[in-house]
């Protein structure tokens, strides 16, 4: 082999080598930060001064009916705002979300207070439906405890043992 194509050999392998150590920078600073929580309760607010100029538009709030009608305007994710897992994400589709402490769950809590399938999170009918599978502890939505299959309107908080979830657009 000539001079050269070493060179580039090593100059190549240097650069892999490289691209290595910056991806396992991005997982440890991605595990060590996590997901970026934004309070959405306070966000409105001054966003809402801005946009209250362009109130009229909003005002007919057509809207808050098409996502009722339609599941691409309905929640995306399902959030855990508190709890030990806070700012876990789970992208919601047309299954069911199972909740528990359980390997098999969709969601695995690491929690106490929760049973290992403490609840289920399913769609039905363009509307998305909390329903408690026998946990001790109970599942609450809002400040009431479920007793059969409720629902869920997006930005309701939903507590299972010592983790708030909510569903976000």
């Amino acid at each position: 082999m000539s001079e050269l194509t070493v060179t580039l050999l090593r100059i190549g392998y240097l650069a892999l080598l490289w691209l290595l150590v910056l991806s396992a920078i991005t997982v440890l600073r991605r595990d060590l930060y996590g997901t970026r929580i934004i309070d959405r309760r306070k966000a409105p607010a001054p966003r809402g001064a801005p946009a209250g100029a362009d109130a009229p538009a909003p005002a007919a709030e057509p809207a808050p009916r098409t996502p009722r009608r339609t599941r691409g305007g309905g929640p995306s994710r399902l959030v855990v705002t508190e709890g030990p897992l806070r700012g876990t994400t789970v992208p919601l589709g047309s299954s069911a979300v199972l909740i528990g402490r359980a390997p098999s769950c969709t969601l695995v809590l690491d929690d106490d207070y929760s049973s290992s399938r403490h609840a289920r999170l399913f769609p039905q009918d363009d509307q998305w439906f909390v329903e408690d599978l026998g946990s001790t502890n109970g599942t609450f939505v809002g400040d009431h405890r479920v007793e059969q299959a409720t629902p869920v309107p997006t930005g309701t908080p939903v507590r299972v043992g010592q983790s708030v979830l909510e569903l976000q657009r």
